[in-house]
């Protein structure tokens, strides 16, 4: 219930005067409802005792307003609820998505987007209705339970003692089973993720699954994963299924007990037919908010169950902490590593660290080129400048300060990481050149597609910057990479890491990059993690690394008339010896 509260608190109260709306309109509707029954009952005992036409004809026109009243309070109780549910789970999510976004990388990697995106939004789906109704239906409806027992009780006091006696039984019930089916809800939530998980990573694949033939294996894992959802669906809504039939069983319960009150009554000289109906009526009055409870209680299983897993992801915190003041200056930074090491977070005790012992410093507007074999260090190093990690051991310098010293903010906008991987965003050029910055001008983005290459391409587009660009749109690998270095110059920043961002495009189009790369690395530090001769050509250092040591380091025109190892690849073929 602590739980329950605090996100409460959080998400719905803050919109408190909602709250006092639809609080108020339930009141109004509660009270309207207890006149429902006297109206009806009022009408039978003028028909059987010979009230007049006028009389009839003036309780049956209460009647029709009341009922037309109450449809539109009903309207609008809905419409402020299902507003107020929006709101609460659109801002849950939006911090959710924040929380998940600030989280290192170890626990990106250790979870598919397709679970993340069901833990965002399939589960705080179904908070929704604990947002908008739990609390408001839980004091209106016992509001209304209240009121029909004392209004039974001011009818006759055996009957208001009778069937308080039978909602003290029913709530007892209901509520001695609140929890039991929470854990099940869980592992279904949980199984469900699973499986989301599980199709998205495959769908995302579907050219190599198609290409290798695994489209049987992949068909046989979705069925196993299907069928474990099943299962637990199963179990669950078994369960939450028997709090609804025993809600509906104990309903029966107090109409027959109601009837049977009304029948001796009626036998006894001590109530009119319009008495015993009035009475009939109020019972199932009170069945029908001890329903919604009973509803709401399956519902807050359901709610227990999801924002469980909703407080297992805001609970989960980042390894690198953001508490930093300091902030980069504009232009070339100097960039210097002091006996740094480290170990990816889920490595193996026996597992070598990625990087071991590397110093290395770089003087502001100074290029140095990476290189090395695959799995030597080369990109772990440029993420650690961006604190995806923080560091083993030893110590990073930006400008002669450590780097955890700096704001996230501050090293995302003075470094630039270009990969050869370019994502692309499903909207408008102008949006996937800016990443979504609305502060930046159009005149600006223009210029940077001229300093490119692209404006050629660009004066193609029949809606310019408003143009829609697709994650797998018709733009080659080249002009994908060519706008990946836009953004670069559109950011303007003091560090740049290129990591291999050039090696998968065909001889004429690297040569139209290496114009751009020329352009782009001036007056900026840079480190160019390179497998081909031609693009570490311009840089001013040569660092090779292997398996995380750094074997070999020093100025490039130095290393190539050097009996050095750069000298050796640059005779046996670098590309060769570099895979």
């Amino acid at each position: 219930m602590t739980s329950y509260r605090r996100i409460w608190q959080a998400y719905v109260l803050p919109r408190w005067p909602m709250v006092v709306g639809l609080l108020v309109i339930l009141l109004l509707g509660t009270g309207l409802q207890l006149l429902n029954p006297f109206l009806i009952a009022r009408f039978i005992d003028l028909a059987t005792g010979g009230g007049s036409l006028r009389q009839l004809a003036l309780v049956a026109t209460g009647y029709l307003l009341l009922a037309t009243l109450l449809q539109l309070i009903s309207i609008l109780e809905t419409f402020l609820a299902t507003d107020l549910g929006l709101k609460a789970t659109n801002a849950l999510r939006a911090d959710l998505a924040y929380h998940c976004l600030n989280l290192d990388l170890s626990f990106h990697n250790s979870r598919t987007p397709g679970e993340l995106i069901e833990r965002v939004d399939g589960d705080v789906a179904k908070l929704s209705n604990f947002f908008s109704r739990f609390l408001v239906d839980l004091v209106g409806n016992g509001l209304l339970l209240l009121g029909v027992l004392i209004t039974l009780f001011a009818v006759n006091w055996r009957v208001g003692f009778a069937l308080s006696l039978f909602v003290l039984l029913t709530v007892g019930v209901i509520h001695s089973m609140r929890n039991l089916g929470v854990p099940l809800f869980h592992a279904s939530q949980e199984a469900q993720a699973k499986l989301f998980g599980f199709l998205e990573e495959r769908l995302s694949g579907s050219e190599d699954i198609r290409t290798n033939g695994a489209i049987p294996y992949v068909l046989s894992r979705f069925f196993e994963h299907s069928k474990r959802l099943y299962r637990k669906q199963i179990a669950a809504h078994f369960v939450g299924m028997g709090i609804y039939s025993t809600s509906m069983i104990l309903f029966g319960v107090g109409s027959a007990l109601s009837l049977g009150l009304g029948a001796f009554l009626y036998g006894q000289g001590l109530a009119s037919l319009g008495l015993v109906f009035m009475i009939f009526r109020y019972t199932e009055l009170l069945t029908r908010p001890i329903e919604v409870i009973g509803r709401q209680v399956q519902d807050l299983q359901q709610a227990g169950s999801a924002l469980l897993r909703v407080q297992e992801l805001l609970c989960i915190e980042t390894k690198v902490n953001d508490t930093g003041a300091a902030k980069l200056s504009s232009g070339p930074l100097s960039l210097s590593f002091d006996r740094v090491s480290f170990r990816y977070p889920d490595a193996r005790e026996d597992q070598e660290a990625t990087l071991r012992e590397l110093s290395f410093k770089l003087e502001p507007g100074q290029t140095l080129g990476l290189l090395g074999r695959t799995g030597s260090g080369k990109t772990t190093l440029s993420r650690l400048l961006f604190r995806f990690f923080d560091v083993t051991t030893g110590n990073i310098f930006l400008n002669g300060r450590p780097l955890p010293d700096y704001r996230l903010s501050s090293l995302n906008k003075q470094i630039a990481l270009v990969t050869q991987d370019v994502q692309l965003f499903h909207a408008s050029l102008r949006n996937n050149l800016s990443l979504f910055k609305k502060e930046l001008p159009d005149e600006t983005m223009l210029e940077a597609l001229k300093a490119v290459g692209l404006w050629d391409w660009y004066q193609r587009l029949e809606s310019g910057l408003d143009t829609i660009l697709e994650p797998h749109s018709s733009l080659s690998s080249g002009q994908a990479q060519l706008l990946s270095f836009a953004r670069v110059f559109l950011k303007n920043p003091g560090l740049i890491i290129l990591d291999e961002a050039s090696s998968r495009l065909d001889p004429a189009t690297e040569q139209q990059l290496d114009a751009v790369i020329a352009k782009l690395l001036q007056n900026r530090t840079a480190v160019i993690i390179a497998h081909r001769l031609k693009t570490v050509q311009r840089v001013d250092d040569i660092m090779i690394l292997e398996e995380g040591r750094c074997v070999e380091i020093g100025p490039r025109e130095h290393l190539e008339k050097s009996d050095s190892r750069f000298a050796a690849l640059l005779k046996s073929g670098l590309e060769d010896n570099l895979v």
